[in-house]
């Protein structure tokens, strides 16, 4: 896996530079995010390994498969993977360009760990909150962990923010033993 990752991150910087320059993030986004679940699609897989087919031919499939046939740097790009036989690592370019774009966007990742499932209302407010709290954009990933009881704990980075159960429960346990 960090194999693939050291083979991607050329492309996916290449392409970020070409997205940032044409003010076209979200449609590259798009665009790689399409390549990387039909990367992933069996069907493809064995097309991009199938030793019959040139390079032009896994060209053309690609972007016959993704809807992408007319636009040239698109194909150029496609074309340049297929040519130096990367294609496979396709989801591992789309990752590392989504990094680079939330970076140049500000936008900061914040895994949060909650006791219980979130509903959308209730990740949208706490969001909201976390946002003005570590004063930055954030994307979240929730991961649920019922040991914490009660409440949520969320990372941004490498600042923690705190607030379960379990949490306050080892701040007591720490104070006593004090």
């Amino acid at each position: 896996m960090a194999e693939n990752i050291t083979i991607a991150r050329p492309y996916a910087e290449a392409v970020f530079r070409l997205a940032r320059d044409a003010k076209a993030l979200a449609a590259w986004s798009e665009r790689l995010k399409a390549l990387a679940a039909a990367a992933q699609n069996a069907d493809m897989v064995e097309v991009f390994s199938n030793p019959s087919l040139s390079s032009e031919q896994r060209v053309q499939v690609t972007l016959a498969v993704v809807g992408e046939e007319k636009n040239a740097e698109f194909a150029n790009f496609v074309r340049a993977l297929a040519e130096n036989e990367r294609l496979a690592v396709l989801p591992q370019i789309y990752e590392l360009y989504e990094q680079l774009k939330s970076t140049e966007e500000g936008v900061k990742e914040a895994v949060i760990h909650s006791a219980f499932p979130l509903d959308d209302a209730q990740l949208k407010q706490l969001v909201a909150h976390l946002e003005s709290h570590f004063k930055s954009k954030l994307t979240a990933r929730v991961e649920v962990d019922p040991e914490l009881i009660g409440g949520i704990k969320a990372a941004v980075g490498d600042e923690v923010l705190d607030a379960s159960v379990r949490g306050k429960l080892d701040a007591m346990a720490t104070a006593l033993k004090s």
